[in-house]
C-alpha cells in the first residue's frame, strides 16, 4: 500500500504542507461531476474481466464473494440493482474469514477504482484535477475505508485525531497516481 495513515501522521508531524479534500456520501448532481464520484456507492458504469459493474461497491462485493468461492451470492449481487443490497448480500457470504478478507480487500477496492476512474473520462479528469490533495472519506460511520468522522468535526484535518484508517481515500490517491501515467 504506497498510502496510509502511518506514513500521513509522519508527513503531518514534519509540518508537511497537506492540503485534504473530504468526501462522504454518493447523490449525483445531474451531469456535473462532484466530489461524490469517490464514493464506493457512486452510480457508474465500467467493465473488468467481460462483466459490466455500475458501482464500485457492486464490485468489491461480486469480488468479495469470489474471493470465498460463494457463486450464490455473487450472482445475487450482480443481479441487484442498489449498493445497499450488495453490502447486505457481502454479509450473507459463506465461509467468510477476516483475516483473507483484510489481505485482498485494499487490492479488490483499488483495481475497481482503475477500473472505474480509468473507463470514465469525465471521473478520471475529476481526480486528476485533485494534484497531490489528499483524499478523506469523511464517514462518521466507516473506521476502515473512512476515518470514523464527519467533515465538520474540529480538527480534522489533524490526522492523529481519526478515528478510522482512510483505506477508501488511500486507494484513491493511488489510483490516481496509476492513471496519471
Amino acid at each position: 500500500m504506497k498510502y496510509n495513515l502511518e506514513n500521513l501522521i509522519k508527513d503531518f508531524n514534519s509540518k508537511k504542507k497537506l492540503k485534504f479534500i473530504f468526501f462522504w456520501g454518493h447523490t449525483q448532481n445531474g451531469n456535473e461531476i462532484t466530489k461524490a464520484c469517490f464514493s464506493q456507492w457512486y452510480n457508474c458504469k465500467f467493465v473488468v474481466d467481460d462483466i459490466t459493474y455500475h458501482t464500485a461497491e457492486q464490485y468489491m462485493m461480486a469480488q468479495k464473494a469470489l474471493l470465498f468461492g460463494d457463486n450464490e451470492i455473487f450472482h445475487k449481487i450482480m443481479n441487484s440493482k442498489h449498493p445497499k443490497e450488495y453490502k447486505e448480500l457481502g454479509r450473507k457470504i459463506k465461509n467468510f474469514s477476516d483475516s483473507k478478507w483484510n489481505e485482498n480487500k485494499y487490492q479488490i477496492v483499488l483495481k475497481g477504482n482503475i477500473a472505474k476512474f480509468s473507463q470514465n473520462e469525465k471521473l478520471k479528469t475529476f481526480l486528476l484535477n485533485t494534484g497531490t490533495r489528499v483524499l478523506v472519506e469523511a464517514s462518521p460511520y466507516d473506521k476502515i475505508w473512512g476515518i470514523g468522522l464527519s467533515a465538520d468535526q474540529e480538527n480534522i484535518e489533524n490526522p492523529l485525531t481519526w478515528n478510522g484508517e482512510n483505506l477508501l481515500g488511500f486507494a484513491l490517491m493511488e489510483v490516481r497516481d496509476l492513471i496519471s501515467k
